[in-house]
């Protein structure tokens, strides 16, 4: 132990301490590189099959968000109509929003208990 830390105290580091890490560190770069490989392999594999999938679950996020949208949009023009035939002014909105927003909701809970 003295001699390692005269050796670095002088500055001469010991050709067995740079051939022990040049070793160690040659094993890492293979290991690394050996890592890498595996991963790339892994990932183009999982790539084609996940493409139809995700492709399938967006357009099953498309058609849930859509019935919901659809619900409260209808509720709403139903609202607004009911509040432009009978004077009503706020509260046929508000209450067939509502009902409409409630409607969206059941659908796409219905939709998605389907599949």
């Amino acid at each position: 132990m003295a001699k390692d830390t005269s050796d670095k105290a002088s500055g001469n580091p010991t050709s067995s301490d740079e051939a022990a890490l040049s070793a160690r560190l040659g094993s890492l770069d293979q290991r690394l590189s050996e890592f890498r490989d595996n991963r790339k392999i892994e990932t183009d594999q999982s790539e084609n099959g996940n493409s139809a999938a995700r492709a399938s679950a967006m357009a099953r996020g498309f058609q849930l968000s859509s019935e919901l949208i659809a619900g409260v949009v209808v509720g709403a023009a139903i609202g607004w109509g009911f509040d432009k035939l009978l004077s009503t002014s706020p509260f046929g909105l508000i209450v067939f929003f509502l009902l409409g927003f409630v409607a969206g909701v059941v659908n796409v809970v219905r939709s998605a208990r389907r599949t």
